[in-house]
């Protein structure tokens, strides 16, 4: 089985989660600036198989587009564009910083190591990624881009 990735994306930093090749498990992998996420993701793919993309759609508390839509539509493009064979699926990423730092903070993380910015996003996609992952499961997982079968689109 392929791995999925998922993605907290912001304007400094992505945190980037990964599940295992079974899909059980949804692990932090890393943090990357946004205009090297292209680089990373090639070399991620040229040894991992990578069955599918999940992005956190930012939402507000009325489930309206926040601020930073705009730029999460504009990463997704990036990658439909450069890896248009992989599907991409949104979850709403309400919450998931504050779920984070619960998460550090039950997980006993220093006050100093909960500053760390670049670890609250890594766990950020971590929890976008098993929410992914129980959508799944359920069938309530929401497909943002389908890749063309059967070669080129129609013009």
């Amino acid at each position: 089985m392929a791995r999925i990735l998922a993605f907290d994306y912001g304007t400094k930093r992505i945190g980037i989660a990964s599940t295992d090749p079974l899909q059980i498990i949804a692990n932090a992998l890393d943090t990357v600036h946004p205009k090297d996420v292209v680089v990373f993701l090639k070399k991620y793919l040229t040894t991992e198989p990578v069955e599918a993309f999940v992005v956190g759609l930012p939402r507000t508390l009325q489930n309206e587009e926040s601020s930073n839509a705009a730029n999460v539509k504009a990463f997704i493009n990036l990658v439909k564009k450069t890896f248009p064979e992989t599907p991409i699926y949104g979850v709403d990423e309400r919450f998931t910083s504050s779920m984070a730092f619960d998460t550090m903070i039950a997980g006993g993380v220093s006050k100093k190591g909960r500053r760390d910015k670049a670890t609250i996003d890594k766990i950020s996609a971590t929890i976008i990624l098993q929410s992914f992952m129980e959508q799944k499961v359920n069938g309530t997982a929401t497909l943002i881009f389908k890749p063309q079968q059967g070669g080129t689109p129609e013009a």
